[in-house]
């Protein structure tokens, strides 16, 4: 691949996953490229407002966006990429669609429905679920877990909320003491956190629902939640020509340019890469727009070494408590209560994002 572009002519570009990551390099790069994004569904989720909207359902019709209201000059491709040649993406519904540039941004595998209306009819479901459950089990006390935790309490003081995660403490991917204040800050909520243990979600009945866990305890509980880690969606990449691309834990190994190694023309963004940091929304956005940049020069016929260069970021988190409050770690401090809590709790940056997808940060046109 020279990386220079006929004249007159745009070069085809394929994202495969609309997540975090491929939606906004797809919107970035959609007048500049022929582009083409292929997702299993029709619209992109905001993930991290996902536990806000279990506990208001309205708060989706926000963080839940249709492809085609960002990508307004692409093509959609609704379906599974299932194959990679040389020149080619291969789809389950039997598309070939061939590529100039290829970008994998498949991140997790999260099992979702197809259309925005099932994935929003599915957080009212899930919301009737926590408001008849006099007791909840919530299983897994990474960020997931205990900000579901948060979100039921603060929305729901009156309910019985137990979580239950396999691990010494919770919050294992930042610091001891960031750990140690949401544990206390949990039980302020009344919240009964049962550490090192797991939980049998098999062992309950249809008339009591009752749980076992690997300590020997019962855990009596209306419903559960499962938020346990998610895989990496990259199993079928085994079975492609970027097979050996892939190191143990399934990811794409890439190179400071994040162009998958030993690829002129492939990149791969978001969670699906090797890059030693944490994975979180607001590192794919930089890793989209860094691969968009260096997109645009090659498209454009720029010499490599003009190409940007991406470098891991340090341990920052924030973990939101509820709507108001939150626990944030810095590479020197860590800090809880509303002071981070004003900066992502309230919002959760889904205004933030959706104007970064050149959308109105609260109007929703259906």
């Amino acid at each position: 691949m020279e990386g220079q572009e006929l004249e007159g002519q745009k070069r085809k570009l394929v994202i495969i996953g609309g997540g975090v990551a491929g939606s906004l390099l797809a919107k970035t790069l959609q007048f500049l490229a022929e582009v083409t994004l292929i997702d299993p569904k029709e619209y992109f989720e905001i993930p991290w407002a996902s536990l806000r909207s279990m506990v208001e359902p309205s708060f989706a019709a926000r963080s839940v966006i249709n492809h085609k209201d960002y990508l307004t000059n692409g093509r959609i491709i609704t379906s599974s990429a299932v194959n990679i040649t040389e020149t080619e993406v291969l789809t389950a519904d039997g598309h070939s669609i061939a590529y100039d540039y290829l970008v994998v941004a498949t991140g997790h595998s999260y099992a979702v429905p197809k259309t925005r209306t099932e994935r929003l009819n599915q957080y009212k479901a899930e919301n009737r679920k926590i408001f008849s459950a006099h007791s909840i089990l919530i299983v897994g006390g990474g960020p997931t877990g205990v900000e579901l935790a948060g979100e039921i309490a603060v929305d729901f003081p009156g309910k019985n909320i137990t979580l239950v995660h396999k691990g010494s403490r919770l919050l294992e991917f930042i610091g001891q003491r960031a750990a140690n204040r949401t544990m206390n800050w949990l039980k302020s909520k009344r919240v009964e956190v049962k550490l090192e243990q797991k939980v049998d979600l098999g062992s309950d009945s249809d008339d009591i629902k009752m749980y076992k866990t690997s300590a020997g305890e019962t855990i009596r509980a209306d419903c559960h939640f499962l938020c346990t880690g998610i895989p990496l969606c990259s199993a079928w990449l085994k079975e492609t020509m970027l097979k050996n691309n892939l190191d143990s834990q399934g990811r794409l190994r890439v190179d400071e340019s994040l162009r998958v190694k030993g690829r002129k023309n492939i990149f791969a963004i978001g969670d699906i890469t090797d890059v030693p940091e944490i994975k979180q929304g607001f590192l794919a956005h930089k890793h989209a727009l860094l691969a968009a940049k260096n997109l645009k020069i090659l498209m454009m016929g720029g010499r490599e070494s003009k190409m940007a260069t991406y470098k891991a970021s340090s341990a920052v988190a924030i973990v939101s408590l509820g709507r108001t409050e939150a626990v944030a770690q810095f590479p020197f401090t860590t800090i809880i209560g509303c002071i981070p809590g004003m900066i992502k709790s309230k919002d959760l940056f889904v205004g933030k994002t959706r104007k970064q997808l050149g959308l109105e940060p609260d109007v929703v046109h259906d």
